[in-house]
């Protein structure tokens, strides 16, 4: 798949998903699109973003307790530093 289709799916999927507004509709979508592996990486990449956002515990105590690696870690920390301000702030109300 090339770069450009894989990216105008990407974004038809985005759209797709903002349509949906009630969590069962989510859930019915996710079901549909997500395997179980894969759900299940985005439920530890949602837990380890919460937790960094959350800024309690070192990065190493966030990997032990999540039973993740500290690279995982040190991509999620990675990831938050680029977003935006207005999101971060988004994100720590909303995850909270």
């Amino acid at each position: 798949m090339s770069t450009q289709s894989a990216e105008d799916g990407w974004q038809a999927f985005i759209e797709l998903c903002s349509t949906f507004h009630k969590p069962e509709e989510m859930e019915e979508l996710f079901d549909l699109f997500f395997t179980l592996e894969e759900k299940e990486v985005l439920s530890k990449r949602y837990t380890l973003i919460k937790a960094l956002l959350d800024e309690k515990l070192t990065q190493r105590e966030i990997a032990e307790k999540n039973d993740v690696s500290i690279s995982k870690i040190t991509r999620g920390s990675n990831a938050l530093k680029i977003i935006s301000k207005r999101l971060r702030e988004a994100l720590k109300k909303k995850m909270a």
